[in-house]
């Protein structure tokens, strides 16, 4: 059990009582939350079209792949903190601690940027229940909630658990709405006449549209790893986990598909590239109104926004443990590595994210939403998605002997299309947001946190100013509080 002295003498820490059901609503809650129903216009929009349906599928697979890495190091590593215990655990033989404090130093801004973007589509499908809504007003609707957020994560994580199925139930029953109200007035005409020269695989259009697809598509896919930043609170994580990101990034992709495919049938895509259209903004309303009426679309709107309160409370559930370990291992602040003596959750992480979610929210509002997801996409790719397809490498080359409950499937495959994947999005982030260079900010802000490492190591007497600390806590074998069911003999990996 991961733990920590928050007064002498008493050790307070984390309980395991997160099992697979809710590990599995608490991904699904964070991976669909508002997303699909802001980004199927933008979706479009980079396609040019109704194949738009392709950004999708390549989003899903790259999760797929991707969501395998998470699954054997989570399962291999099943800590607080997910990405920072298996940097910390792959790179210290040469870095020292430099990989998993640049982990903590972007975590602290890219997971508030994501949650931002869902207090913007909260506001943003607040706008069709009321149309006279102004800047002012929606800003201040947007603080309120994320304030709201906060609150009810103020409390022991099993009462959280019970609040994620409640919303996962609700999540649930927007999508489908949206889905069945399409299908009922579908149109195959609508949904699969392309324009010509959509499918020119010879052109850069295409190419480039596919990027910025593939960056939308990860996009609502982002959250298949939201119970592995929850390792030290999930009951026999070493099975737990790898079912919680196989199934929750399944069942997504066949939700996604639906209400894409749904959408493209009812709603004309032209509309949805009118920046005046209620289908450019409110594409999930605009679907209800047309099939069922002005009472049920604003009925459906009230789940929606539910649905975008549960994307946001799901993910700085999972982001704000993240600061935790590091904190602990003397990585960062040290005041993030306290939890509440009562409730035992990591305070400090949970307000700061908070607090930047907020400023995400306004920067977001004031600029445009397809810049903020380049911005925090890019931030993440460099720093956690590419060190984490190397860490899976290095860490069975380093690590033989550490036990793995699951092994990823067809090793190397998915390890290689997550980087090719990975890689794309990131050399065309700058191409696809004209005049806002996240690459360039993504660098800037590695940099400085290269610069913040070194002060720290300096005052830290730690490498490069000492020696490395070569921790290989995992190597032990199982534990009971761990996995209650390990066998610490047994090498083969789990069935999904």
């Amino acid at each position: 059990m991961a733990d920590t002295e928050d007064e002498p003498g008493r050790r307070v820490g984390f309980v395991r009582r997160i099992g697979l059901f809710q590990a599995t609503a608490l991904n699904m809650s964070q991976m669909c939350g508002i997303g699909p129903f802001v980004t199927i216009p933008l979706m479009v929009a980079a396609f040019g079209g109704p194949q738009a349906v392709i950004g999708f599928v390549a989003g899903a697979v790259l999760a797929l792949a991707d969501g395998l890495i998470w699954a054997e190091l989570g399962a291999a590593m099943p800590g607080a903190g997910g990405s920072y215990v298996y940097l910390r655990q792959a790179f210290q033989y040469r870095t020292g601690k430099l990989m998993p404090f640049l982990f903590v130093w972007t975590a602290m801004l890219f997971i508030p940027l994501g949650m931002s973007t869902g207090v913007i589509g909260f506001v943003q499908y607040l706008g069709y229940l009321w149309p006279d809504m102004g800047q002012t007003q929606g800003d201040l609707v947007g603080l309120a909630v994320v304030a709201l957020i906060i609150a009810a994560l103020w409390r022991r994580v099993e009462n959280i658990a019970k609040i994620t199925v409640v919303l996962w139930c609700v999540m649930i029953a927007s999508v489908v709405l949206v889905i069945v109200a399409a299908f009922t007035h579908f149109s195959p005409d609508r949904a699969f006449t392309y324009p010509a020269h959509a499918f020119e695989l010879t052109t850069n259009h295409f190419w480039i549209g596919f990027a910025a697809g593939l960056t939308i598509g990860i996009y609502d896919y982002l959250g298949y790893n939201t119970a592995a930043y929850m390792g030290a609170e999930i009951k026999n994580p070493g099975r737990t986990l790898p079912r919680a990101i196989v199934y929750s990034i399944l069942g997504i992709m066949g939700i996604y598909l639906l209400l894409q495919i749904g959408t493209l049938g009812i709603i004309d895509w032209k509309q949805m590239l009118d920046p005046d259209s209620t289908a450019s903004s409110s594409v999930a309303s605009a679907v209800l109104e047309k099939a069922w009426g002005k009472t049920a679309a604003n009925t459906v709107t009230v789940l929606i926004l539910i649905t975008a309160v549960a994307s946001v409370f799901a993910g700085l559930l999972g982001g704000s443990r993240v600061p935790y370990d590091a904190a602990r291992d003397k990585v960062f602040f040290r005041p993030f590595g306290k939890l509440h003596p009562r409730h035992r959750f990591p305070v400090l992480g949970l307000a700061t994210m908070g607090v930047l979610t907020a400023v995400g929210f306004l920067i977001g509002r004031h600029t445009n939403l397809a810049t903020l997801i380049q911005l925090l996409t890019a931030v993440m790719v460099i720093v956690q998605a590419l060190a984490q397809v190397a860490a899976v490498t290095v860490l069975r080359r380093r690590q033989p002997t550490l036990r793995r409950p699951y092994r990823m499937w067809l090793y190397p495959l998915p390890s290689i299309v997550a980087l090719v994947g990975w890689l794309v999005i990131y050399g065309y982030a700058d191409e696809n947001s004209p005049g806002r260079h996240p690459i360039e900010w993504s660098l800037a802000w590695v940099a400085a946190g290269c610069v913040a490492f070194v002060l720290w190591a300096r005052y830290e007497k730690a490498w490069p100013f000492g020696p490395r600390e070569i921790n290989e806590e995992y190597l032990r074998g199982a534990d009971p509080d761990t996995d209650p069911d390990a066998d610490p003999d047994t090498k083969e990996p789990v069935a999904l």
